[in-house]
């Protein structure tokens, strides 16, 4: 099924209010300068508004944490973006950024290109980040991609800076865009059956042990960001 973009998105594009550059096309994964989501297996199925995600260069090309010392170009881990949220560069961000070039997938790959030069574009501040991720581990719990998606952001001065895992959740759960209806249902719909099962089948049961597992990982987030200070890395 063909993506679909929002009728406000359809009337900016018609229009011609966004550069060239800024259009969203989700037919060919490119959101520029945009927070991108998906659902994670399993997970997202027990509790939806947890799932992956991503930053994209000024192309549109998203880039992920998806593994130890390894962040994904232009590959989503998890198969397309069903959410997004496009940053307006020039009112969101308080670092200059000015207009360049779409930065080459080589510059992403390989830390010893740009890695001192000053942060003078969006996709600078992304390459940054980029290089420092590149010698991380990962670990689902303390450094994953919600980690690398807020050190983006506050390298990029988005609102202020003060992103961390637990406030980049809650935005993208509230501020997020669905990329279409059927990008919505397949976020959605697994989390429903995998519930409703549940609750036919296991009744109270059921629902303590799923209350008790959502407290629980969302329990460690909240307290390891803010009772715990380097616990949950950015």
């Amino acid at each position: 099924m063909e993506a679909e973009l929002d009728p406000e998105q359809q009337q900016h594009m018609m229009h011609g209010s966004f550069p060239q550059t800024m259009q969203i096309d989700p037919r060919r994964a490119r959101f520029p300068c945009s927070i991108v989501w998906s659902p994670l297996p399993v997970i997202s199925w027990f509790i939806p508004c947890i799932g992956h995600i991503g930053i994209c260069r000024e192309d549109g090309v998203i880039l992920d944490f998806a593994g130890p010392n390894y962040v994904c170009v232009d590959n989503f881990a998890f198969g397309s973006a069903t959410r997004y949220f496009q940053i307006s560069r020039d009112k969101q961000c308080s670092i200059p950024l000015c207009q360049s070039p779409e930065s080459g997938e080589e510059d992403y790959l390989q830390g010893e290109n740009g890695g001192g030069r000053e942060l003078r574009t969006w996709d600078d501040a992304l390459l940054k980040s980029t290089q420092e991720f590149q010698h991380r581990s990962y670990s689902l719990f303390t450094c994953n991609c919600h980690s690398f998606v807020a050190n983006n952001l506050n390298r990029l001065g988005f609102l202020s800076r003060g992103w961390n895992v637990v406030t980049l959740a809650i935005f993208i759960l509230f501020r997020g865009r669905w990329v279409s209806t059927a990008s919505m249902l397949r976020s959605v719909l697994p989390f429903i059956f995998v519930f409703s099962i549940g609750v036919i089948l296991g009744g109270f049961t059921f629902l303590k042990y799923w209350f008790l597992f959502t407290s629980a990982l969302i329990g460690w987030f909240i307290i390891g960001t803010y009772c715990f200070k380097n616990l949950i890395q950015l």
